[in-house]
């Protein structure tokens, strides 16, 4: 395995092991659901929007390494930003993880761009989108 594939595979695991924003949030302006019925993958997603930004965001839910490391990471990653903004870090997200991402627009990303692996495993898609299918249906006003 080459060193960058360990660090990724590393920081997956720890955000696996200790989910940052775990957590429900009673006060939330926007919630949804997600499921993954093939794998068993399941998440919530709880937004608070402060006008037009997001200013808390938070997830809970069961599911394997990569789909709980991808909801933590995206917690960190939107807090803070628009909703236009959301969406465009989605969109790039989205196109990361399904291998239409160029390379040298993975650093926009941060510490996202961890997933990059992800598109040579089809399956696996669905686990790291699943969280940012729930988050755009949670500000879009519906279930995921």
């Amino acid at each position: 395995m080459s060193g960058m594939s360990e660090l990724y595979q590393n920081v997956i695991l720890e955000h696996n092991r200790s989910p940052r924003n775990y957590r429900a949030m009673p006060d939330a302006s926007h919630t949804a659901q997600g499921d993954n019925p093939l794998c068993g993958d399941q998440v919530t997603v709880w937004v608070r929007l402060a006008g037009d930004r997001i200013d808390d965001v938070s997830f809970q839910g069961a599911g394997c390494a990569i789909s709980k490391a991808s909801a933590s990471l995206m917690t960190g990653a939107v807090k803070g930003k628009t909703r236009a903004e959301a969406d465009v870090l989605f969109e790039r997200f989205h196109r990361l993880i399904t291998g239409g991402l160029a390379a040298d627009e993975r650093e926009t990303l941060g510490k996202l761009a961890v997933f990059s692996g992800v598109s040579e495993f089809p399956v696996r898609v669905k686990c790291a989108s699943l969280a940012w299918h729930a988050l755009k249906s949670a500000l879009n006003g519906r279930s995921a």
